[in-house]
C-alpha cells in the first residue's frame, strides 16, 4: 500500500503526478498533479488500477474536497506529433501548471519526468508506493474516464464508455466495421494494421 512516506522526506509542498491513457487506441493522455493535505487524507488512496470504478470514483470526490488538483491532457493530434511518451510527459507539466500553487517538489510516477519549475523526483511504481502519486492516478483516471462517455455519446459503437479506448474486442469489431473516427490514435501499430487490412 502506499504511503506518505516520500512527501514526508521533502521540503515544501509535494504535487503526486502520475497520468492515464498511454496504452489506448483512441482519446487523449490525461494527467494530474495533487497535493494532499498530511491531516486530511482519504482512507483507501491506493493505485486506480487496483480499485473499482466504483471505490475509484468516491475517492475521486473525497479529494475534490481536501486536496488541492491540477490536472492537464494531450490530445490525440499530439500524440500523433510527438509520440505518446512525449505526450504524457507535456500533459503532466500541464497539469502542474493549473496547480493553485507551486510545489516545492514533484513526484512523478515512472522514469521519464517533464521539465518542470521544481525540483521533481521520478518514483518507479509511484503510484503503490506514493499516496499522492495515488491520488494523481485517481484523479487522472476517473477524469479520462469521463472524457470518454463523453465522447462514447457522439460515437456509438465503440464501447468507450465501457473500454476507454482500450483495444477490447468490441473495439477491434466496430473499428473494423465503421473505421477510425477523429478520436483514434492512426500511428498506433494495431490501429494500422486494421486499417491495412491486416488486423
Amino acid at each position: 500500500m502506499p504511503d506518505f512516506a516520500l512527501e514526508r522526506a521533502c521540503d515544501g509542498p509535494v504535487a503526486g503526478i502520475d497520468e492515464a491513457g498511454r496504452g489506448p487506441w483512441a482519446g487523449p493522455v490525461v494527467a494530474a498533479a495533487v497535493i494532499l493535505d498530511p491531516a486530511a487524507l482519504p482512507a483507501g488512496l491506493d493505485d486506480s488500477k487496483t480499485l473499482s470504478g466504483a471505490r475509484r470514483r468516491d475517492l475521486y470526490r473525497q479529494l475534490l474536497g481536501c486536496a488541492e488538483i491540477g490536472v492537464g491532457a494531450a490530445s490525440v493530434r499530439e500524440i500523433e506529433d510527438m509520440n505518446v511518451l512525449r505526450a504524457s510527459l507535456a500533459a503532466m507539466a500541464r497539469a502542474l501548471a493549473t496547480l493553485p500553487r507551486r510545489p516545492a517538489t514533484a513526484l512523478v510516477d515512472g522514469n521519464r519526468a517533464p521539465e518542470l519549475p521544481c525540483r521533481v523526483e521520478t518514483v518507479v511504481r509511484g503510484d503503490s508506493r506514493s499516496l499522492s502519486i495515488a491520488a494523481a492516478s485517481i484523479v487522472a483516471k476517473v477524469t479520462r474516464d469521463r472524457i470518454m462517455a463523453r465522447l462514447a455519446a457522439r460515437h456509438p459503437g465503440f464501447g468507450w464508455e465501457r473500454n476507454a479506448g482500450y483495444g477490447t474486442a468490441e473495439h477491434r469489431r466496430a473499428l473494423a466495421r465503421h473505421g477510425p473516427t477523429a478520436h483514434h490514435r492512426r500511428s498506433f501499430a494495431p490501429i494500422r494494421a486494421i486499417l491495412e487490412g491486416v488486423g
